[in-house]
């Protein structure tokens, strides 16, 4: 029967208890407040991850569904796993998802530049409205802090360390 193999749409997500650190322009993420900057926003997070358009990084999609060229059909930590570490096998295959303006879409992986690190990007629920999208993580360790965080942010030990770095 036609589509009776198609997995639900599911984009990959961790879950984080924090805040969300300001410093003009620039957001991080902390799992406490932080003196000397600003806390637009504090609670229980969703953050998901949006992989970065070739050629424009400042765009991305938020990958919920992988289709093969052959037809099989990923989703959630399959489809993400699949797309990092073995899309170079299959540059026909697609991305359903949606996109950083909103809109649903369906790109080819040789449209995505798998040499950025995703954009974080936070969330207050599933399908909620976009919170922040850090480029920092504050945090003196990693202990109890999700793998995929810890990976595609830089972690900086106090929100001096992470000012300093801004500044040069």
């Amino acid at each position: 029967m036609p589509g009776a193999n198609i997995p639900a749409r599911a984009p990959v997500y961790d879950l984080l208890a924090g805040v969300v650190l300001q410093a003009g322009a620039a957001q991080a993420l902390a799992l406490a407040p932080q003196p000397g900057v600003e806390i637009p926003v504090s609670g229980d997070f969703l953050i998901q991850y949006g992989v970065r358009f070739l050629g424009k990084p400042e765009r991305y999609i938020v990958p919920e569904l992988v289709v093969l060229d052959y037809g099989d059909m990923l989703a959630g930590e399959e489809a993400w796993s699949f797309l990092w570490h073995r899309s170079n096998l299959h540059p026909r295959a697609e991305v359903v998802g949606c996109r950083d303006d909103g809109s649903e879409d369906i790109v080819f992986f040789r449209a995505l530049d798998l040499s950025l690190p995703p954009q974080v990007l936070v969330f207050s629920a599933p399908g909620g409205a976009l919170l922040a999208r850090p480029t920092a993580l504050i945090a003196p360790d990693a202990a109890g802090l999700p793998a995929r965080l810890v990976e595609y942010l830089p972690r900086y030990a106090s929100v001096a360390d992470w000012l300093a770095r801004l500044c040069n």
